[in-house]
């Protein structure tokens, strides 16, 4: 099972944001740092989601159980329910959920803040190289 965990963060809302993505896979670790420029927090959660899909779906995971967690009610509720209120958020929603179609076995699950802490580390780290064009990115 791959399990991916995600967080995405601003630095004023809206303000610079960065994505976390922690990977573990296999007994393999891997850790990004995107910086994603201006925007919300929700933006950047649902950012840092995409960005995580693409990254499993590079990695070639598709016929993987892959087991996505992260820390936002709103983007869980809003991949539960295919979903979302705000018409902000929405085509960012549904460019996540035509990326999930793509995994054979797909799931994502809310977990608290505490379980979260090093994708959030990371996407601390990724407001703090903003201004730096590549992504961190460390195995």
């Amino acid at each position: 099972m791959i399990e991916v965990y995600i967080d995405g963060a601003s630095a004023g809302n809206p303000g610079q944001s960065g994505a976390g993505v922690f990977i573990k896979a296999n007994g393999i670790t891997e850790k990004y740092s995107i910086p994603l420029g201006i925007m919300s927090n929700h933006e950047a959660e649902f950012h840092a989601f995409i960005k995580a899909l693409n990254i499993c779906l590079n990695y070639g995971f598709v016929h993987s159980v892959v087991s996505f967690r992260t820390d936002s009610e709103l983007v869980n509720r809003s991949v539960e329910k295919e979903f979302v209120k705000n018409k902000l958020y929405a085509p960012l929603l549904v460019e996540a959920l035509q990326l999930t179609k793509k995994f054979d076995l797909f799931f994502m699950k809310w977990i608290p803040s505490a379980e979260n802490k090093v994708a959030d580390e990371l996407a601390r780290l990724a407001i703090q190289n903003n201004l730096s064009e590549e992504p961190y990115s460390s195995s």
